[in-house]
């Protein structure tokens, strides 16, 4: 009876390949892991001028979108002849508008 000695050799190199295999396979997983743990850890936090952004935000959100005592105002004032439009004032804003929305 012939003994292989070739085969032998590859059977225990097969063995020390699947061993390695497995330990490297345990370290990918613990690095996973820790990769994992570490993201968990991972926080967000605001600046002031965030948090104050956010508080106007809120607080224009909350208010009326038409201040309806100054509308009962303009309109008694129109009603009664007392309103008066500055020609030049409305002029100047509407150029600086036009400015505006061309960019400059």
């Amino acid at each position: 009876m012939a003994i292989n000695i070739n085969n032998l050799n590859n059977q225990t190199q097969v063995h020390q390949n699947k061993q390695t295999q497995v330990k490297q396979e345990a370290v990918q997983t613990a690095n996973n892991s820790a990769q994992v743990k570490q993201v968990a850890r991972d926080s967000v936090s605001l600046t002031p001028q965030a948090q104050q952004f956010k508080e106007l935000q809120k607080k224009a959100a909350d208010a009326p979108a038409v201040d309806q005592k100054k509308v009962a105002e303009l309109k008694k004032a129109i009603a009664s002849g007392e309103y008066k439009v500055d020609a030049e004032k409305l002029m100047k804003n509407m150029l600086a508008y036009e400015f505006d929305l061309l960019g400059g």
